[in-house]
């Protein structure tokens, strides 16, 4: 049987997230032209990834960067409010040093850096530092309700930008999570990025409860109708031990697997992505530099956002020297990253061990 390649995984799964998009793309010209220069970007940037590796040095293609703790709402089960982020006060990255990180990213092979918060739209600057990247595709991870006539002309003319706006199935259970009045506010923002030709995608939150609804072929073809591209399912990562009930098992899983195969034949024109997805194929979680790592607004590396622990800062070190941490070494050495676990993050459920490592230093 051949080894698994890690690297050959993760370069045939960027391979198929940029086809997708380009397919989802096909109607609108500017986007389809900015797709095929990336793709050759895209292609440029396996081929950095698979030099570093013959060398000995593994590059995951994809970044996680929380641009800041500030947000705008106070949703229910949020990760970042329960750790104490949305509103605590740190002492942010600026634009430059974002500008920096993401030059970094390019040069090492890095082609995918998510943008999340908080909520994103609280720092245009970083948003505006991000469009100049044309070699990145940034999708920005935003509850939606801070869009207007300025931001579309930004997305408009910064097309390796992409909004993803989180919804969490229909209005009941989008107001439930969200607060009152935020799906129609996201209807309404759907809208003016259909009219104003952005490709834009949705983030679903997957519970126990709400994992029919959202994937359900009337929930996504209203999100089609609206100009939706593509879905982003992301499995629940319990944020206390009251809301473990609702974090997807085994059997849910498996039901979202299945799902997948069906709506990817009957809905062609969305493009679909699982996070994590199946975490057997990969060889155990991606985190802690496998696939991906998570910086914090204040620069720190971690190695997901779901395990905010770290023991390197970006204003201190390289990116490449931050993939080699003596804590992501250690977690991908020890094995953390192949147990069981319930819920979307195999390290939340490992807090207690991820301290221990640390304090080992």
């Amino acid at each position: 049987m051949k080894p698994f390649q890690l690297e050959e995984y993760l370069s045939n799964g960027v391979d198929r997230i940029v086809n997708g998009i380009l397919k989802a793309s096909f109607r609108d010209p500017r986007g389809s032209i900015f797709m095929i220069q990336y793709g050759g970007a895209s292609k440029k940037a396996r081929k950095k990834r698979e030099m570093a590796e013959h060398q000995g040095e593994h590059i995951p293609p994809f970044l996680i960067a929380s641009i800041t703790e500030q947000c705008n709402l106070r949703c229910k089960g949020c990760y970042a409010q329960a750790n104490q982020g949305c509103g605590k006060s740190l002492a942010q990255l600026t634009s430059d040093q974002w500008g920096d990180i993401f030059t970094q990213a390019e040069e090492l092979g890095i082609g995918f850096i998510l943008l999340a918060g908080g909520e994103p739209f609280t720092r245009r600057d970083v948003l505006e530092e991000a469009g100049r990247h044309k070699n990145i595709l940034f999708p920005v991870f935003t509850n939606g309700t801070m869009l207007d006539e300025a931001y579309l002309k930004l997305f408009t003319s910064s097309r390796n930008l992409l909004p993803v706006l989180s919804i969490e199935g229909g209005e009941s259970n989008t107001d439930a999570r969200r607060g009152a009045g935020v799906y129609a506010r996201l209807c309404q923002g759907m809208e003016m990025l259909k009219e104003a030709g952005v490709l834009y995608g949705a983030s679903v939150t997957v519970t126990k409860e709400n994992l029919r609804e959202v994937t359900s072929v009337g929930f996504l073809k209203n999100l089609e109708n609206y100009g939706c591209k593509a879905v982003v399912y992301v499995e629940y990562v319990p944020v206390d031990k009251g809301t473990t009930q609702l974090a997807p098992g085994d059997e849910e899983r498996e039901y979202l697997d299945q799902r997948l195969r069906v709506l990817r034949q009957e809905l062609e024109e969305l493009l679909f992505i699982s996070f994590p997805g199946d975490e057997k194929t990969s060889g155990g979680c991606l985190a802690a530099g496998r696939g991906f790592f998570h910086i914090n607004a204040a620069g720190g590396a971690e190695p997901c956002p779901f395990s905010p622990y770290s023991d390197t800062s970006l204003l201190h070190t390289t990116l490449r020297e931050a993939l080699r941490s003596p804590l992501f070494l250690r977690l991908q050495r020890d094995g953390l990253l192949l147990n069981e676990h319930v819920g979307g993050c195999v390290l939340f459920e490992q807090e207690q061990q991820v301290k221990e490592y640390l304090l080992e230093e």
